[in-house]
């Protein structure tokens, strides 16, 4: 069995995690801790995990609680991460990161979006990006796995074919991209409580928002070149979901089944990226709970442009489930091992 500890288990992804692992027939839970809810049973806060556990959250400054685990899932937020992981890295343990702190690989790129000095520089180089589907067999022998943000996942998920293809200008990339409101976390906040959320709909931090650059590094890994792209965005009034719409312009002509045909040979083996047939573009309700990705494709023949819709579960494949399958492969088991649950529906 496979001991694992959750660092910051309050939050909408260490819920999740605990949603997905205390289902897993490989993992035992030997420590999940909040300082909200330290000494409170989680089936008390969170009564939809009543059944599957006992246990109470723990104080994160316990270091004892996570002696036992060989693996640990770090939920907590932004520049909390960089605190927290050095000592966890240095006794041996394996962690997979759900923050921002270890995806850039550039500490002045950080202190650029996030505002903040990187405190564990040294870590930088040693963490693995967990895009299973580009890096796995960087993640399989990985001590530090930097989880990917939700929009990143959708956006490098939907472009990686057309870029190792040579489909595209790279300098055309536009990504106009949709969340649910779980995607800004659980913490109260005036602009995603209910009545200023629901029945609107609006862009955000066009130009800023800081997955950018990580889109940008990965998708400039893949093509051995700098890529610049526009992502733009914006709040859905929904729990969940990302719909990503990427637009860019072709090099050549290309029908939408050709597209479509490099997609399906690109992911033909990927366990959990699934690509609509022609004429059909993906929703968001049909990946939610679940650890899908789901592509369509359209040619605008008019335009010369490639629109790419890929559509993903925020808290699943943007980030637990994708903790998950990063797990799984770290320790050899079958990426869709505890991972199986099919999306929900309606």
């Amino acid at each position: 069995m496979i001991k694992v500890s959750i660092l910051g288990g309050s939050g909408y992804t260490g819920v999740e995690l605990l949603r997905i692992l205390s289902q897993h027939p490989d993992v035992k839970i030997t420590s999940v801790t909040s300082r909200q809810y330290k000494g409170a049973k989680i089936k008390d806060v969170f009564l939809s995990l009543n059944g599957s556990t006992d246990d109470v959250f723990t104080d994160p400054s316990d270091h004892k609680v996570i002696k036992n685990a060989d693996v640990v899932f770090c939920c907590l937020p932004h520049k909390a991460s960089m605190e927290f992981i050095p000592p966890l890295i240095k006794g041996g343990k394996r962690v997979i990161d759900l923050s921002a702190d270890f995806r850039l690989k550039e500490h002045s790129v950080y202190k650029k979006w996030y505002g903040e000095k990187h405190t564990a520089m040294n870590l930088l180089a040693k963490a693995v990006y967990g895009l299973p589907e580009i890096y796995r067999s960087k993640i399989k022998d990985a001590q530090l796995v930097a989880n990917p943000g939700c929009y990143p996942t959708s956006a490098i998920l939907g472009l990686a074919p057309l870029l190792k293809n040579k489909l595209i200008d790279s300098g055309s990339i536009i990504i106009d991209s949709k969340s649910g409101v779980s995607g800004a976390g659980r913490e109260a906040k005036l602009e995603t409580s209910f009545v200023e959320a629901n029945e609107g709909f609006k862009a955000y931090n066009i130009g800023e928002h800081r997955h950018t650059p990580e889109i940008e590094q990965c998708l400039s890994q893949i093509v051995g070149e700098n890529i610049t792209v526009s992502f733009s965005p914006h709040l859905l009034p929904v729990n969940r979901g990302i719909l990503s719409t990427i637009y860019a312009s072709l090099k050549r002509h290309v029908s939408t089944a050709e597209v479509l045909y490099v997609y399906k040979k690109a992911y033909a083996k990927e366990p959990f990226v699934r690509i609509m047939q022609e004429g059909m573009l993906p929703n968001i309700s049909q990946v939610k709970g679940s650890n899908f990705c789901d592509i369509g494709i359209k040619v605008d023949e008019r335009t010369k442009r490639v629109v790419v819709v890929s559509v993903i579960d925020n808290l699943v494949k943007g980030a637990s489930g994708q903790a998950v399958q990063n797990m799984n492969i770290m320790y050899g088991l079958s990426e869709k091992r505890g991972l199986l649950s099919l999306p929900l529906f309606p």
